[in-house]
C-alpha cells in the first residue's frame, strides 16, 4: 500500500511537471531530463513509470480531457435556457483554461501532436450543438441559425485561449482600457457574450 500510495504520488508529480514543460516550450521543446529535474526524480525513474515522451504526453492530455469532460457535465447539469447553458459553459472553460495548467498544457499538446485522438474543442462543441438542438431553437431569435451559435461559441473560446496563451507567455502587451483587474479571459469573454446575446435571442 505504501509503495502504491508513492507511485501514485509520483505520477502525479510527474504529470503537473510534464504539463507545465509543455505549456512553456511545446511537444518538441520538452525533454524527460527537464521533466525529471522539475519532479525531483531521476531519469531512470521516470522512465519507470512513462517509458517515452509521448506516454507521458498522453498522461497530459488524458487529464486534460477528463477534467474537460467534468467542466462540461457540470456545466450542463442545471435547468438554464439553452443559449444560456452555452455562455455558462464557455465561461467555465475560459476559467478551467485560466486556473489549469494540466488544461492548457493538453490543449497546446492537442494542436502540436494531432493524433486522431480527438481535439480541445472536440471535447466541449458537441455539447453546445447538443443543448441548442434538444431546445429545437428556443429561445433563437427568428433569424438566427443554430450552428452559427455553435460557430461563434467555438470561435470566442478560441480567442480567448489564444489571447491567454499570448499574455502568459508575454506576447502581448495590455491594451488600452485593459487595466489591472481587468486581465481575465472570462471576463473578457462575459463582456462580449453580453454585447451579442441581444442579437440572438427572440425578442
Amino acid at each position: 500500500m505504501v509503495k502504491q500510495e508513492r507511485a501514485a504520488r509520483t505520477r502525479e508529480a510527474l504529470v503537473r511537471a510534464a504539463a507545465h514543460e509543455f505549456e512553456h516550450t511545446g511537444y518538441e521543446g520538452t525533454s524527460l531530463t527537464r521533466v525529471a529535474g522539475a519532479a525531483g526524480i531521476s531519469v531512470g525513474a521516470l522512465t519507470f513509470h512513462f517509458s517515452s515522451k509521448a506516454g507521458l504526453a498522453q498522461a497530459v492530455r488524458t487529464r486534460g480531457d477528463a477534467t474537460v469532460r467534468a467542466c462540461v457535465a457540470e456545466s450542463g447539469a442545471g435547468t438554464e435556457p439553452a443559449l444560456d447553458t452555452v455562455v455558462t459553459l464557455t465561461l467555465a472553460l475560459a476559467r478551467l483554461l485560466e486556473e489549469d495548467e494540466v488544461v492548457r498544457a493538453a490543449v497546446r499538446l492537442w494542436r502540436e501532436v494531432p493524433d486522431g485522438g480527438g481535439t480541445w474543442s472536440g471535447l466541449w462543441l458537441p455539447a453546445v450543438a447538443e443543448t441548442l438542438d434538444r431546445a429545437g431553437g428556443a429561445g433563437l431569435g427568428p433569424a438566427v441559425a443554430e450552428h452559427d451559435v455553435v460557430l461563434l461559441a467555438e470561435y470566442l473560446l478560441a480567442g480567448a485561449e489564444s489571447r491567454l496563451r499570448e499574455r502568459l507567455h508575454g506576447l502581448r502587451a495590455t491594451s488600452r482600457g485593459e487595466g489591472e483587474g481587468d486581465d481575465s479571459v472570462e471576463r473578457h469573454l462575459a463582456r462580449l457574450w453580453a454585447l451579442v446575446l441581444p442579437g440572438l435571442s427572440k425578442h
